[in-house]
């Protein structure tokens, strides 16, 4: 019975969180009211059009009308403070903020002040990399804990600095290429690295002498002896021109050699966006290749588990966790992809709020 009652509660904790997790969207109604989709639930949070709003995953926070710095979690709004902030960010779990030149940082529903005196700092999802002004070193908040990073590297700078969801990966005083991974400095490279880019427990980088790299999930592996003509990194996956102009995915440790063609491509997050050798518009999702189109639409954003454009034919289409719609054949005025949840107006007022397979 002992056993069965902790499952039990092992499993509701588990869904609580899945819940929580869902993503968020925001719009503005003609009347002005601040309105929020959360979880098929729509919310008004404001009745007065707010100076900036950003949508995070879990949070949505912004500048009422007065500039009162709020934040919308967990169903409710926290006012944070009155006219003090001046610029913020907002993240799958975290959001940042400045009063004047305090650095803050919000997760779970609590504030964390970083530094009282910051001009320099990166934000990935869970993770900031940060010049700590009072005592001129950087450092890195990342679960809750705030850890050292070198101190010298505050001679360059963060533009030797790239951070995405969980992963920080840079450039020292001495030419030194390291990874904070996971609460700890890995010193990855000796020798200065030519370029890199980060993705969610991913670096790709080209090392001292060409090689193409990639260090993911604790492992580092050599994926071409010559650097590539381009690359991005996301989530736990790479893509690639190589060298003797084959596309290639690495997606966790498996490569795909998709073939011999100069693509037009787009990383975001899970989802690689690719037109192919004839021009047709193809997803890579997990491992699958999906054909979306018969073109490659120039106005196409990817994020997170989805694709959205607007077709040719005027309808606006989403590809999201292996699954194609239709959502719109009428024509939007403006439509916007948060996460997964997609966000469309259909003329002057009337909002609609997409989200696996839903209409709201």
């Amino acid at each position: 019975m002992t056993f069965k009652l902790t499952a039990l509660a092992a499993l509701l904790t588990m869904c609580a969180g899945l819940s929580q997790a869902q993503p968020l969207a925001a719009y503005v109604t003609n009347q002005q009211q601040v309105m929020v989709w959360d979880n098929g639930i729509i919310r008004k949070i404001d009745y007065m059009m707010p100076v900036s709003l950003q949508t995070g995953r879990t949070t949505i926070p912004y500048l009422d009308n007065t500039r009162s710095f709020k934040i919308y979690y967990g169903g409710g709004v926290q006012k944070v403070n009155n006219g003090f902030t001046n610029a913020f960010q907002a993240t799958d779990n975290l959001v940042t903020f400045l009063n004047a030149r305090s650095l803050n940082v919000f997760e779970d529903g609590k504030i964390t002040n970083l530094t009282l005196l910051c001009d320099d700092y990166l934000v990935g999802d869970s993770l900031v990399l940060y010049l700590d002004g009072i005592q001129n070193e950087y450092k890195a908040y990342y679960d809750g804990g705030i850890y050292p990073i070198e101190s010298f590297l505050a001679a360059q700078g963060l533009s030797q600095a790239r951070v995405s969801d969980n992963i920080a990966a840079y450039v020292n005083y001495a030419n030194q290429f390291h990874i904070f991974y996971h609460g700890e400095i890995i010193a990855q490279e000796d020798y200065p690295v030519n370029n890199f880019s980060v993705g969610r427990n991913t670096v790709a980088y080209v090392d001292v002498n060409r090689r193409f790299k990639v260090f993911h999930n604790g492992t580092t592996r050599t994926l071409e002896d010559f650097e590539p003509l381009s690359y991005a990194a996301g989530d736990d996956l790479v893509a690639y021109r190589s060298n003797d102009g084959y596309f290639k995915i690495l997606y966790n440790d498996s490569l795909y050699s998709l073939g011999y063609f100069d693509p037009s491509f787009v990383v975001g997050d899970n989802v690689v966006a690719f037109s192919d050798n004839t021009g047709y518009l193809r997803a890579f999702y997990k491992g699958d290749i999906i054909t979306l189109d018969n073109y490659y639409p120039q106005n196409i954003t990817v994020q997170y588990n989805s694709l959205a454009y607007v077709s040719r034919s005027n309808v606006l289409r989403l590809f999201t966790a292996g699954e194609v719609y239709d959502v719109n054949a009428g024509g939007v005025e403006d439509w916007e992809l948060n996460y997964d949840v997609l966000k469309y107006r259909i003329g002057q007022s009337l909002y609609r709020v997409f989200y696996r397979g839903r209409e709201y």
